[in-house]
């Protein structure tokens, strides 16, 4: 059982997919075929409902082109030490002026 939080999560993420349909023009019967799902699982996934497969979520992240929204859910987080370091790394060393 999901709580409030999660149900509000979902059902923003179905009205995103909803939008993000309408906005290329694609019926829902025209969109459930290009994810391979019926109709009424799209009509799920649009209501924010929790049973549909996070297969189908990713085909239709694909199909929208948004497949690399997905990566940055638990992208790898880099310290600031981190960065110090690799700044330095490819500073490098630089070369003295010549002498005249």
């Amino acid at each position: 059982m999901i709580d409030d939080m999660e149900k509000t999560a979902l059902e923003n993420l179905g009205r995103r997919l909803k939008a993000a349909r309408l906005e290329r023009n694609d019926s829902q019967k025209e969109f459930a075929w290009r994810i391979g799902v019926s109709i009424p699982t799209l009509q799920n996934m649009e209501q924010g409902r929790p049973t549909v497969a996070i297969g189908t979520w990713v085909k239709a992240l694909a199909i929208l082109d948004k497949l690399n929204d997905l990566d940055h859910l638990f992208a790898p987080r880099d310290s600031l030490f981190a960065q110090h370091e690799m700044i330095k790394k490819t500073k490098g060393r630089q070369r003295a002026g010549r002498k005249k």
